[in-house]
């Protein structure tokens, strides 16, 4: 695995070098590969998409999950994988170095680390504790190459101060990062302020309604990364939800006439 998790890894810096390109979040090894398949360079694991896999809500898997989880996808594609790594899965610095050593041992060319503490009650670390975990995270990283992202999660957590959003970034770009990412900027004057304060390629994530823009946007803004989030995994079900429902309601199937027919799926599948 060390030769073509460099080679993964090589690949991944490469992406993020120049322009801009789509990170794809896939929910299982099938829309791993379907989505490498289609033309996808780089795959990215969903902590909440992951989460719904095994019947639960975001925020509610183990590190062994998480990272076994981003194993599966590894072994199903040959493109790079990274992984949303929520806040490494413990809120002293060593417990996200310790995140991250596993994340690399599983094959993973990258993944991202979070100020989120998982308690809404007081949501987000102060700006030390959250730089001296990324610098945590960005040492256990650093001699593989793995590509640290660091994520300031204000605006998903009711705190929308693009002022301490950006310190936040800043402190993290200082602490080591390789990418950073603020998710749920609510416009795109918001996107340009980030990319312009910022020297390391910024991720944004496409999944809000009336807060995702178009690709040209996004890199006339500055945008390296566009991550999709959760909204693959809600395509799919809303696909299922509506099919369901037609049987259900109508006692029809015509849900059939515009389903992916299986041999176009199966082809994107490994034979065994």
């Amino acid at each position: 695995m060390g030769h073509d998790l460099a080679s993964r890894i090589a690949r991944f810096r490469a992406l993020h070098a120049s322009g801009i390109f789509v990170i794809a979040n896939a929910w299982d090894a099938g829309s791993a590969r379907v989505l490498a398949g289609l033309g996808f360079e780089a795959i990215a694991t969903s902590s909440g998409a992951m989460a719904n896999t095994l019947g639960r809500t975001d925020g509610h898997v183990t590190r062994e999950e998480a990272i076994e989880h981003g194993r599966s996808l590894v072994e199903a594609v040959e493109v790079p994988v990274a992984a949303d790594l929520e806040n490494g899965f413990g809120e002293k610095p060593e417990e996200a170095a310790l995140t991250i050593r596993r994340a690399i041992a599983a094959g993973l060319a990258g993944g991202s680390i979070e100020d989120f503490s998982g308690d809404e009650s007081k949501a987000i670390y102060p700006v030390s504790l959250a730089a001296e975990r990324v610098q945590a995270a960005a040492d256990a990283a650093r001699a593989s190459g793995f590509v640290l992202t660091a994520r300031a999660e204000n605006f998903l957590h009711g705190r929308a101060d693009l002022d301490d959003t950006i310190l936040r970034l800043q402190a993290f770009e200082k602490a080591g990062a390789d990418v950073l990412f603020a998710p749920g900027l609510p416009s795109l004057d918001a996107v340009r302020t980030v990319c312009a304060s910022v020297s390391k390629p910024v991720n944004f994530m496409v999944a809000i309604r009336g807060k995702s823009f178009s690709m040209a946007q996004l890199a006339a803004a500055g945008v390296r990364r566009v991550s999709v989030a959760t909204s693959f995994y809600r395509a799919a079900m809303g696909g299922l939800m509506a099919a369901a429902r037609e049987i259900k309601e109508s006692g029809t199937f015509n849900y059939l006439d515009t389903a992916a027919p299986g041999a176009e799926v199966a082809r994107f599948m490994r034979k065994e």
